[in-house]
């Protein structure tokens, strides 16, 4: 056995020093080792146990452990028996997307890629940083899709079961989706801190008299700076669990995704901007009109216009994305208008392989709180991703997929509100159309912006979406008696419209606490 296991740690460290060498910051890692071993910090007679102290002396150590502490994060194994069913409903419902594409190209007479003119590059790089007055006419483009949409798309899914489930009603529940989800005993088990009641930091202890919030919060301070000079991820993403002061934030989620910006991130972004200037992507038009009808309209991320559009055209153009998602999504390639068909002027439509849908730009919007550099924003973005955000617009069989995510906010509502749950049956509305839109986003644009990155904290702290699908419930059960008085949904969706006044940690420990 032990001969077994042995060999597994093997392999895996193998694995390890493979994906760590073909990764962006190993070279600059690498470097930073030479010079160290050139010191006389390193000594050739005790060589090993002296660089590993120099290492440690000079945070190298803690740079190497958060690494893989990410790596393992990447590459949770979260296989199951239904991937090849839902990989292939997601390759019909992207080839649908990219015949939508398709379709509005013809129609608007516009091409999916070409070259820009000396002119047009010269205008958006003298405009760079005030992109909102770049003209562009995008009041024919319209969303590829909307989380409406994607709705319908994982309703009709058919489940991969082998006997079909009978029912003498129309079967509109996830219910036929064989994916486990936890219970609520389950989910009190892993959230213990909150359904403890345990005192978190956030921004409604300032409210509360009981609570000396100066105090609690000089305290979460002091803690957060031991932290952050010890520099290891794994402090950090516990720390968050007790919550986080405002004026840490940023370096905790920069910790924490090791999104910490570098030379060779910096030459990366400047890279994405040099491809944006290069080239005119029919990609760009669907960003702009996304960000008119989503931050441009918000009270609350408005000011932000001109950075959303850097950060997400770039974003388009990261090919990285396209090789680091676990299952890499159906893409285009298209050739350069105007150019012979080679390969040469043949690209991926979009380099990124993510199309937008409506309201994709609010996944970003929030860092804009937290980072004043547009690298540093890129980055961090980036990483939530990649580690979170991918999976809420994608048919997968993960338990962090949206398919999972809405299967559990359905249990929970039938289980522990199953009056509520027969009263939408009942009018004949599927509860998942109110939610979609919250859960979609990890509700981005619909809470206030605190309360929306203390639910953000709370992601990164467990590693889990599941926190999602518990405070949409929370939120529809928190409204139980208005909802029970209306029988329409737009008159549903009207007594969910305004989130303004939900706090999400209290909302959250009423939750768990519940028949506890």
């Amino acid at each position: 056995m032990e001969e077994l296991k042995d060999c597994s740690i093997h392999h895996t460290t193998i694995k390890i020093c493979e994906d760590l060498k073909n990764a962006t910051e190993y070279k600059t890692f690498f470097e930073d080792v030479q010079k160290l071993v050139s010191t006389p910090n390193v000594r050739v007679e005790d060589f090993k146990n002296s660089l590993l102290k120099a290492m440690q002396d000079h945070g190298l150590e803690a740079e190497l452990k958060n690494n893989i502490y990410r790596w393992v994060k990447t590459k949770k194994n979260n296989s199951s028996p239904y991937d090849s069913f839902f990989r292939k409903a997601q390759i019909h419902w992207d080839k649908r997307i990219h015949k939508s594409l398709n379709s509005m190209s013809s129609e608007l007479g516009i091409s999916l890629a070409r070259l820009r003119g000396t002119n047009e590059k010269e205008e958006i790089a003298n405009k760079w940083n005030e992109l909102s007055n770049f003209e562009v006419d995008i009041h024919k483009y319209r969303p590829v899709y909307a989380p409406k949409d994607f709705l319908e798309v994982l309703i009709n899914l058919k489940g991969p079961c082998k006997e079909e489930v009978k029912s003498d009603l129309n079967k509109w529940e996830f219910a036929q989706m064989p994916l486990k989800v936890k219970n609520l005993v389950e989910l009190r088990n892993m959230y213990a801190e909150l359904s403890r009641g345990d005192l978190i930091l956030n921004s409604n202890n300032f409210v509360n008299p009981s609570q000396n919030y100066a105090t609690l919060e000089a305290e979460r301070i002091a803690l957060g700076e031991k932290i952050l000079a010890k520099n290891y991820a794994p402090l950090a993403q516990e720390f968050l669990k007790k919550g986080c002061p405002k004026c840490m934030r940023s370096k905790m989620w920069t910790l924490i995704l090791g999104a910490d910006v570098k030379p060779v991130q910096i030459a990366h972004f400047d890279s994405l901007k040099q491809n944006v200037l290069q080239y005119d992507l029919m990609i760009d038009k669907l960003i702009i009109k996304d960000i008119n009808l989503t931050a441009s309209n918000d009270d609350q991320y408005f000011v932000f216009e001109d950075v959303l559009y850097q950060v997400m055209m770039c974003f388009s153009r990261d090919s990285d994305i396209l090789k680091q998602l676990p299952n890499q999504p159906a893409f285009l390639q298209v050739g350069l208008k105007g150019r012979p068909n080679t390969a040469e002027n043949t690209l991926v439509f979009p380099p990124s392989g993510v199309i937008p849908f409506h309201g994709f730009t609010m996944y970003a919007a929030p860092f804009c709180y937290l980072y004043n550099n547009a690298v540093e924003l890129y980055f961090a973005f980036r990483g939530f991703y990649l580690r979170y955000w991918h999976r809420l617009h994608r048919v997968c069989a993960s338990p962090q997929g949206i398919v999972a995510l809405c299967l559990q906010f359905e249990k929970l509502l039938q289980c522990f509100e199953p009056s509520l749950w027969h009263h939408f049956k009942k009018c004949r509305i599927h509860p998942l159309r109110v939610v979609i839109k919250w859960m979609m986003r990890a509700f981005s644009g619909h809470l206030p912006p605190e309360q929306l990155l203390t639910l953000w904290d709370i992601i990164l702290a467990y590693d889990s979406l599941e926190v999602v699908p518990v405070l949409a419930l929370a939120i529809v059960v928190f409204r139980k008696q208005n909802l029970m008085k209306v029988n329409t949904l737009a008159n549903i969706e009207a007594v969910l419209a305004d989130l303004s006044s939900i706090a999400v940690v209290p909302l959250l420990q009423m939750a768990f606490i519940k028949d506890n």
